[in-house]
């Protein structure tokens, strides 16, 4: 074999993949190239199609240290999400997200690794990591997180490489060659929502004090208009509208920053029909109500006027719950008894899905199961497996043949 020219870098097996080394800038590269060809197969790489694969390498390498120097995936990743926030104008609890993300679990696995230097393997590793160790002990033990989380994060390595290819810092996106972890299953299975009849228990069984004078009405609202709490809290009064009978949804306390008021989940404004209960109830609100303003809020606390605490209004309902001795539901899946209603009571889900604010489509099928038989399925197949006569053989009777049956089977009449 003739001797490789300088600067070419060297190419070699170990185990069972080919490596291949070069200079890159002042440092010296190692790069797995892939998988080595076993004798008799067609599987893997041949020495001619790795050392192809080591020149491409060595060529794209080449030129992002031409271009733009190595970046870190700290520096990179700071990067991306300035441009999330500041041109692609994101939500803010999303660039919260991503920044966490990136302090709280990709930097401190990769430290300082250039993202040019970030391999399928070294993703591949990091899911491992994630899904073991990922989360902090809670003295109980460290656990990984879960496979949402993960693929949180790597939809979000994905979009991060994805830009710095576009700006030369990488020659490739190492995501897209990983596999995905699974959807979890989740391990209830079942909407919890409340039934009517259940609401007005846990309305009786509000508690005569300060908050119990709104408690009424922001349950009565909320089960009935499909509202998030976030979109609930952030209520105003310009946004109820007497005459066309709707509540118009424009604002949202994500996550229950009272101090951060941003817009909705969807990132759209919308309306929903206003039933005559929930038109009562917030009528006799306001006119208990202090604070009457067309900016004040709906919802506000008696006393001050300021945004209600998400934390106790949560805590507030599981003790109505509790105290009324009916089924325990989030205040969140309060939702979920608007959603199940309107399908029983046949709204098509298209319906359900603009009153609702999902984005997609999906996210509003789980409530298609609580819809009507519109079709008269029962009808069918009561007559699919209906007695009598041409309908075919009885269920768990035998099947006997007549007298002239058995005759003209074996060719004779009586």
């Amino acid at each position: 074999m003739t001797k490789r020219s300088y600067g070419t870098g060297s190419l070699f097996v170990k185990g069972d993949k080919w490596y291949g080394r070069w200079w890159v800038g002042d440092q010296r590269a190692k790069r797995v190239l892939g998988p080595a060809r076993t004798p008799g197969t067609t599987d893997g790489l041949t020495r001619t199609q790795a050392e192809r694969e080591m020149r491409r390498r060595i060529e794209d390498e080449a030129v992002v240290i031409r271009s733009h120097g190595r970046r870190t995936l700290a520096d990179a990743g700071g990067r991306y999400v300035d441009h999330l926030e500041h041109v692609m104008e994101r939500k803010r609890t999303t660039i919260q997200d991503y920044r966490g993300y990136l302090s709280g679990h990709l930097v401190a696995f990769f430290g300082d690794r250039p993202i040019d230097r970030i391999e399928p393997t070294h993703i591949t590793a990091y899911l491992k990591h994630a899904r073991t160790s990922g989360r902090r002990s809670n003295g109980k033990g460290t656990q990984g997180l879960s496979s949402k989380t993960v693929q949180n994060h790597l939809t979000f390595l994905h979009g991060l490489f994805a830009f710095a290819k576009k700006r030369g810092w990488v020659a490739s996106n190492p995501v897209a060659a990983v596999d995905r972890p699974r959807k979890a299953r989740p391990t209830e299975r079942r909407i919890r929502f409340l039934r009517p009849e259940e609401l007005d228990a846990a309305i009786r069984a509000v508690p005569d004090d300060t908050l119990g004078q709104i408690e009424p009405a922001l349950y009565v609202t909320a089960a009935m208009t499909g509202l998030r709490q976030g979109e609930l809290l952030a209520l105003r009064w310009r946004d109820v509208d007497w005459i066309a009978a709707r509540v118009r949804v424009a604002d949202n306390f994500p996550r229950g920053r009272s101090d951060r008021i941003d817009s909705p989940k969807s990132h759209e404004g919308r309306s929903v029909p206003m039933a005559d209960r929930v038109a009562g109830e917030l009528e006799r609100l306001f006119q208990r109500s202090a604070y009457q303003g067309d900016d004040d809020l709906v919802f506000c606390h008696p006393h001050t006027g300021h945004v209600l605490d998400a934390s106790k209004v949560r805590k507030r309902f599981a003790e109505a719950l509790e105290a009324a001795q009916v089924r325990r539901i989030t205040f969140h899946e309060l939702r979920h008894t608007f959603g199940t209603q309107l399908a029983a009571a046949r709204v098509p889900l298209r319906t359900i899905q603009e009153w609702m604010g999902h984005q997609d489509a999906k996210t509003t099928e789980i409530y298609r199961h609580y819809a009507p038989d519109a079709d008269g399925g029962a009808a069918q197949i009561e007559a699919a497996f209906k007695r009598g006569p041409n309908l075919g053989p009885k269920l768990r009777e035998p099947v006997v043949a007549s007298d002239e049956q058995i005759a003209h089977k074996h060719g004779r009449l009586f």
